[in-house]
């Protein structure tokens, strides 16, 4: 479990370059090989699948005390960074006046609140923005919190295990595979965002296909997995089809000499205060580039000499903060059964 801890470390500080470069005048030549935050996600979803069954297990299969502990888990440190995103975009638009700022930069940092704020605001609360249709509630995954949609996809995966309590992991994945293609088939997958679980469910089939190979439990379902993952993504594109290929790295690496650099202590630290940065890097690049915006109009190379470390180092230093003052305290055992949440800790 290290190195994968170690790859947590990876991918979130991956997802929080993908964020901020696009804020830049950083060539594009240098910011392409971080466009591709979807299959970092991925790989998250994946990694839950790996873990969350075995957590599941400790906790005797019990729906109740599973939920509570990945709540106590989740949702402080959520909660905290849901509501300085709120306040952050109530101050207007930071990139207002940044000129080189395109289309993919304003995407992932919305100008100014949304309309019909509560409905919102009680859907980021409740976790189901990512089960909205957009015809309700348009954007709603993304509007309050952008990296939440992840969080409200996992919510789901974790309520669907918790009342599947799947003895047979494989099985499961091999169903949660098939939930995948179907919803890939029908006509109404337009009406929903990309935070819906079965838009997720074959990386989450991977993962829990992983785990059931593992513990021995039979390898076909972990092949059938493996490419049924490359296939349903085949339509998005080849970079998109690669993601499982990666996670079969990503297994290999839990046994090769050559994996062993994921159990560095810099990774293992990053991988510690993972969720945190996962959630607060987006409000922390809000928060410089509201001050810098102000003082760099017309100046992108000055903006983007300062805002990368400037906005890194605030992410990093607040991740740091909370997952030591709020994350672990909750995560402490209120309760004999709540032990089980500190050694299963999922990806978020």
């Amino acid at each position: 479990m290290a190195r994968l801890d170690g790859l947590r470390g990876v991918l979130a500080v991956y997802v929080m370059l993908g964020h901020a470069l696009p804020l830049t005048a950083v060539p594009g030549w240098a910011a392409s090989p971080f466009r591709h935050g979807e299959a970092a996600v991925d790989l998250f979803f994946a990694l839950s699948g790996l873990v969350i069954a075995p957590s599941l297990e400790r906790f005797g299969w019990r729906f109740a005390p599973f939920m509570r502990a990945r709540a106590r888990r989740l949702l402080p440190v959520y909660g905290l960074v849901l509501a300085g995103s709120i306040g952050l975009t109530a101050l207007g638009d930071p990139l207002r006046g940044l000129a080189w700022v395109g289309a993919e930069g304003r995407d992932i940092m919305a100008g100014a609140l949304p309309p019909n704020l509560l409905a919102h605001v009680l859907a980021h609360l409740a976790l189901v923005q990512g089960v909205i249709p957009q015809p309700v509630l348009p954007y709603a995954y993304v509007t309050l919190l952008g990296p939440a949609w992840s969080l409200s996809t996992e919510w789901q995966f974790y309520v669907l295990i918790g009342l599947a309590a799947p003895q047979r992991l494989g099985r499961l994945a091999l169903l949660l595979l098939g939930l995948g293609a179907v919803y890939r088939v029908l006509p109404f997958g337009f009406a929903f965002s990309r935070a819906f679980l079965p838009d997720a469910a074959p990386f989450f089939a991977l993962g829990l296909a992983s785990a059931a190979r593992l513990r021995g439990e039979g390898g076909r379902s972990f092949w059938v997995c493996l490419f049924g993952a490359c296939a349903l993504a085949l339509p998005d594109g080849a970079g998109k089809a690669l993601t499982p290929l990666a996670w079969g790295l990503v297994m290999l690496a839990q046994r090769q000499a050559w994996g062993a650099v994921l159990e560095s202590r810099v990774l293992q630290y990053l991988g510690a205060i993972s969720y945190p940065l996962y959630l607060v890097n987006e409000p922390a690049q809000r928060a410089v580039a509201l001050v810098l915006g102000r003082v760099a109009q017309g100046h992108p190379g000055w903006f983007s000499a300062v805002f990368l470390p400037a906005s890194t180092g605030l992410a990093l230093l607040l991740a740091a903060w909370l997952h030591r003052a709020v994350e672990r305290p909750w995560m402490r055992p209120a309760r004999p059964w709540s032990s089980a949440v500190i050694a299963a800790d999922a990806p978020e």
